[in-house]
């Protein structure tokens, strides 16, 4: 029970028992529950799949248990197909090498003119055997691996056949390894070397040279590995995208057929396969998803706490969310159109109007993020989903009109195609249809974001005593069973209330508070006058007066109960909790003077009669719109009960109301300012003046009037205090 309704049967505030430690960690617990059941709820749906559909689980390597077809013609650009062409465009690339060495040619020119040198000096040894001449001649490295015959050529060899052979050979050499001897490819120059020994040479001087002049050939150009890369990563480039066509209806994978990664490729650009879910896929999610909530509850700490604290609107925060997540879990993995008309904005619209623009920021950048899971990591649908819901919010303003909505809706439209344009235009520039279709999908989802909005806020309201602009124009109604009870059981309290209402409306206007809360509030804030309706004075008829017969407590005792009785019949005519406020709020704790002074004058010593017992139990005013129904509920009652000749007359009276309510304390609980007060005071006076201004006097027949003496009715009109 709040401090609003916690008032005993006598109209005295009822002692509230102490706070138990269960009671102190309740809040604490609540929000931990709620916050975990959100979690849970988006974590469910980023893991799994919602509703059974068209897509399939498959993985590569699969067997596909029956024929999936294609829902809809597509063009895209497949990545595995153009990987391969580029590993196809880089496996023809010639291999890079270096240029020849000929530091390296003349190191082996060099090295064979030596050997050659002491092969010559061995052939000339006129002392040796042919034996020894083939053991020294194997002692050379480059000879080692000379065969037998070849061997036996050499040493047959006459002084002039070797002087030419060893002429020919360095020239062999010389002229060998100033081309390009590529590593690995040496067998390439060793083939084409008869053909540039000298055609003046026999063939067993061309046949030794041949085989000396192989035994110094080394390979002087080596593999470039940069290069090389740098090869095959130009021809890469030069490969163009390569694109998969599908017709609609067309087989994309055949029943039994073992699934490949072109398969998979073409149905997760259909959006026809559900990934297989894993545990880690779970834990993944989880996690994501207490993140995410952990950061929501973090910023409405931040900017609106009583959100996190009032159970009521915290539970109704989690169930919207929830419900949102969980619709979004089933259009946006449905299909490219469903996608778009998945209603985020509103959403927004929905916690902007019931809890506030700060919570509307804050769910609409919770949903985009769950959205962009939800349609596999897309940054498309999370900026679609997050900015639609986002203007959406900023846009709605105050919603006194219903129009509002739809006007909030427009915005979003407009931002869900600039999202769509931007990020679809680029990828389908050759489908331009497809970007349209897509379009205009968002344009409907502002429109039927709009619309839901407005069908739910006539659901929630009831349901979680939140007020809205629609409820509030329900229960405004003139027709309403209540205002007409109060018309017809209390005419004068409810032309009262009208005239309250309009004061305080105005009032509202001009500092920015919800002006359509003040002047239904103002409405209902008498009602509990319904019960005993003579005992108040706007009711009685002239000159009967039931207090003139009661004793001052019994009087103030009647006077105190029309705020229970008020609170009884809110309840009992289902009026939302911002509206009850004003019941008790519009008196705060304000002093009944009139019967206070009577009392006495009934009592030798004052301090037998307690001063608190004549006042109200209060609260005082806790919202700006109470506040200001109680000062226009004061300064409509003083005016009208003095009747004032003239308008600076009237200024004084709403300053002197002002002015008294300050001095008490009664607008220390509220969060109206200085210049709050001195709007609401000048928009008082303007009303006031305009209502209660001199009449002509128009002559009268004369007779003989008797001119009543002041009972307490008029003399309780005079101090509004007491009404």
């Amino acid at each position: 029970m709040s401090a609003i309704e916690a008032i005993a049967p006598n109209g005295l505030a009822s002692p509230v028992p102490a706070e138990s430690k269960v009671g102190r960690l309740w809040p604490w617990l609540r929000l931990i529950l709620l916050g975990l059941l959100l979690a849970a709820v988006t974590g469910t749906v980023m893991a799994l799949p919602l509703l059974p559909d068209s897509r399939v689980v498959l993985e590569p390597g699969d067997v596909a248990p029956q024929d999936v077809r294609a829902p809809r013609s597509i063009t895209y650009e497949s990545e595995i197909l153009r990987a391969e062409e580029r590993e196809r465009a880089a496996s023809r690339v010639q291999p890079e090498y270096t240029r020849p060495d000929p530091a390296l040619a003349r190191q082996q020119v060099d090295r064979a003119r030596k050997v050659l040198d002491y092969l010559g000096s061995v052939l000339a040894d006129p002392l040796a055997s042919d034996v020894q001449k083939r053991a020294w001649v194997l002692t050379v490295p480059e000879m080692v691996g000379l065969s037998p015959e070849a061997l036996e050529a050499f040493l047959t060899l006459s002084e002039e056949s070797w002087h030419r052979v060893q002429l020919e050979t360095l020239a062999v050499i010389d002229q060998a390894m100033r081309g390009q001897i590529r590593e690995g490819h040496i067998e390439d120059a060793l083939a084409g070397l008869p053909s540039l020994v000298s055609f003046d040479l026999n063939d067993a001087e061309s046949a030794v040279t041949v085989t000396l002049a192989r035994t110094f050939l080394v390979a002087n150009s080596f593999l470039d590995p940069e290069g090389t890369a740098e090869a095959q990563a130009r021809a890469q480039d030069g490969v163009p995208p390569v694109l998969r066509t599908f017709k609609a209806d067309e087989i994309i994978v055949r029943e039994g057929q073992r699934v490949s990664v072109l398969d998979i490729e073409a149905l997760d650009e259909l959006g026809l396969r559900y990934p297989r879910v894993e545990v880690l896929d779970f834990i993944a999610a989880g996690l994501l998803a207490l993140l995410g909530t952990a950061l929501l509850f973090v910023f409405l700490w931040r900017f609106q706490p009583t959100i996190l604290w009032d159970g009521q609107q915290l539970m109704l925060l989690v169930l919207m969310v929830s419900f949102f997540v969980v619709v979004s879990g089933v259009m946006v993995p449905g299909g490219s159109i469903l996608r778009y008309l998945a209603p985020a904005p509103a959403l927004a619209m929905l916690v902007t109007v019931a809890l506030g623009p700060h919570a509307g920021i804050a769910t609409s950048v919770f949903l985009g993020g769950a959205v962009g899971v939800l349609a596999d990591g897309s940054i498309e649908m999370a900026a679609y989903a997050m900015m639609g819901g986002l203007v959406a919010s900023l846009m709605l303003g105050k919603v006194e009109r219903i129009r509002e909505l739809f006007v909030s809706g427009a915005y979003a439209a407009l931002v869900h195609v600039v999202v769509i344009v931007s990020f679809r235009l680029p990828q389908d520039a050759s489908q331009p249809s497809e970007v349209l279709v897509s379009a205009l999908a968002g344009v409907a989802n502002g429109g039927i974001s709009a619309s839901l909005a407005l069908g739910m806020l006539f659901l929630i309201g009831p349901l979680f005593d939140i007020v809205t602009t629609m409820r509030l124009i329900e229960i405004s109604r003139p027709d309403h069973p209540l205002l007409q009870r109060l018309l017809r059981e209390a005419p004068g309290t409810y032309h009262h209330s009208l005239m309250v209402a309009n004061l305080a409306e105005h009032a509202a206007e001009r500092i920015g508070a919800n002006a359509l809360l003040a002047r239904v509030g103002a409405y209902y804030h008498d009602i509990g006058k319904i019960t005993r309706p003579y005992f108040f004075t706007e009711n009685q008829a002239q000159g009967t007066n039931p207090h003139d017969q009661l004793d001052p407590r019994s009087s103030v005792e009647v006077i105190l109960s029309h705020v229970t009785d008020g609170l009884e019949l809110a309840r009992r005519y289902h009026l939302p909790r911002r509206v009850r406020e004003f019941t008790p709020g519009h008196h705060g704790t304000n002093h009944i003077g009139f019967f206070y002074g009577r009392a006495l004058e009934l009592v030798d010593d004052p301090a037998e009669i307690d001063e608190g017992s004549f006042r109200y139990p209060g609260p005082k005013p806790q919202a700006r719109e109470v506040a200001l129904v109680m000062l226009a509920d004061s300064c409509e009652a003083t005016v009208r009960a003095r009747s004032p000749d003239t308008p600076d007359a009237v200024g004084e009276i709403v300053d002197e109301i002002i002015s008294r309510r300050l001095t008490d304390g009664q607008l220390s609980e509220c969060d109206l300012t200085i210049r709050d007060l001195d709007l609401a005071r000048e928009a008082f006076k303007s009303v006031l003046r305009g209502v209660f201004h001199p009449r002509v006097q128009y002559p009268q027949p004369e007779r003989q009037e008797q001119t009543p003496e002041p009972t307490s009715a008029n003399a309780e009109s005079l101090d509004r205090d007491t009404d």
